[in-house]
């Protein structure tokens, strides 16, 4: 009997608690992943066209680093250059009413992270970067780039 009763008092009091409807979207699934740039004190920043398996400038030296777009959302960066492990940074990247991205310094949505791997005196080699989407379809993305 005391147990009918201390499930009914339950029951009462969920009556009570207030319910709150999600109104966030889903978060979009990775549909995008490049290198956008390289940097270094020999050359500068170097645009890398789509298709690019390798950097033009001879970036050899300390300071070396990589800029990577990734649209949608990613669960967890697998970065590397030549098998190790590199840390980076990530910043949000919004879309803009005129399809433009850019940062998020108003009140925009997030479409995606802008990431920079300081190379940390490595000077050359193969640097990869992978993501898998965070929901459906779970698909992996990645983007390779020989930096000499």
């Amino acid at each position: 009997m005391k147990k009918i009763r201390m499930a009914a008092l339950g029951c009462l009091l969920g009556l009570w608690v207030p319910i709150q409807a999600a109104n966030a979207a889903s978060a979009p699934p990775l549909s995008e992943v490049k290198v956008l740039k390289v940097e270094s004190p020999a050359c500068g920043f170097e645009d890398i066209a789509p298709g690019q398996a390798q950097t033009r400038c001879n970036h050899s030296g300390p300071n070396i680093k990589v800029y990577v777009l990734e649209v949608g959302y990613g669960r967890q960066p697998h970065v590397t250059l030549d098998g190790f492990e590199v840390d980076g940074t990530r910043s949000p990247v919004c879309a803009f009413s005129n399809g433009n991205l850019n940062d998020c310094s108003t009140q925009t949505k997030v479409v995606g992270y802008l990431y920079v791997f300081d190379l940390k005196g490595k000077q050359e080699g193969t640097f990869s970067f992978s993501n898998v989407s965070i929901n459906a379809p779970g698909n992996r993305m990645s983007a390779e780039l020989y930096i000499k």
